[in-house]
């Protein structure tokens, strides 16, 4: 509960900031939404030239593209601006603040910023979604949807996991972002049908670089039906990264030079 009323406080003082820039609340959401028509008509260009991709007609890789819409909104609402200050955080030294805290120092460096000028384009992602859904031709059923919405919270914490992961060798590169150039380059394969990959690259994005886990198998799933398999894959993938992550964390704290040393 401690948690809960911090994070409450944190949604409190974000929204009441983001009321005072207007013009930089209004300007994400037009560039989201930009973002979104590009990525919708550069797939309707695809398949005027074909009629499959990765085993996927257009219906389908439009529930997969909106799918990958609300896991990026809701990455860039939630966790985005913290992962952006970290790497300065540690080389200006100012760590030590969030540090010395009674909270977890990762709780508070993920979440402590929500992006409330973001917020909206969770809800056009969620609009996009829901057209998406009942455009497609075939019934999908409750269990298949239900499912499939698990999987895309799994994938937003997947993203999440992935992206703090690239920026924590900041700690020792002491670069302006760590090798979050890298992370957003790779985020690449997240947006495009893992079937499309052959032999080693799929495997690697299915695993060690599970970018494909992000949205293309949680559409995989609902397409196909439930697959035990997957769904343990997905989730295990998961728990791993996220628990390698942590230990990550504490090993990069241990080698922090904070501003006080």
């Amino acid at each position: 509960m401690r948690y809960l009323r911090l994070y409450l406080y944190f949604l409190r003082f974000s929204f009441s900031r983001a009321m005072e820039f207007r013009l930089d609340f209004w300007f994400r959401i037009v560039m989201d939404v930009v973002f979104y028509v590009v990525q919708i008509i550069f797939f309707s260009v695809l398949y005027n030239h074909t009629s499959v991709l990765g085993g996927w007609e257009f219906p389908q890789v439009l529930v997969f593209i909106c799918g990958f819409f609300l896991i990026d909104a809701l990455h860039m609402t939630v966790f985005a601006n913290n992962m952006w200050w970290l790497p300065i955080l540690v080389n200006k030294g100012d760590l030590d603040y969030y540090l010395v805290r009674p909270v977890s120092s990762l709780f508070f460096l993920s979440l402590r910023d929500f992006a409330a000028n973001s917020f909206v384009n969770i809800l056009v992602a969620s609009g996009l979604m829901a057209w998406a859904l009942l455009s497609y031709p075939d019934a999908l059923g409750g269990l298949r949807i239900g499912t499939y919405l698990l999987l895309l919270l799994n994938g937003t914490i997947l993203y999440y996991v992935m992206h703090i992961a690239f920026l924590i060798p900041v700690f020792w590169l002491h670069s302006n972002r760590g090798l979050g150039d890298i992370f957003f380059a790779m985020t690449r394969y997240s947006e495009r049908p893992d079937r499309i990959f052959k032999g080693y690259v799929r495997r690697t994005l299915l695993t060690i670089l599970p970018f494909s886990l992000i949205s293309s198998l949680p559409a995989r799933v609902l397409f196909e039906g439930l697959k035990p398999e997957l769904l343990l894959h997905a989730l295990g993938v998961t728990a791993l990264l996220f628990v390698g992550m942590t230990l990550f964390w504490k090993r990069a704290l241990r080698a922090y030079a904070s501003a006080s040393s």
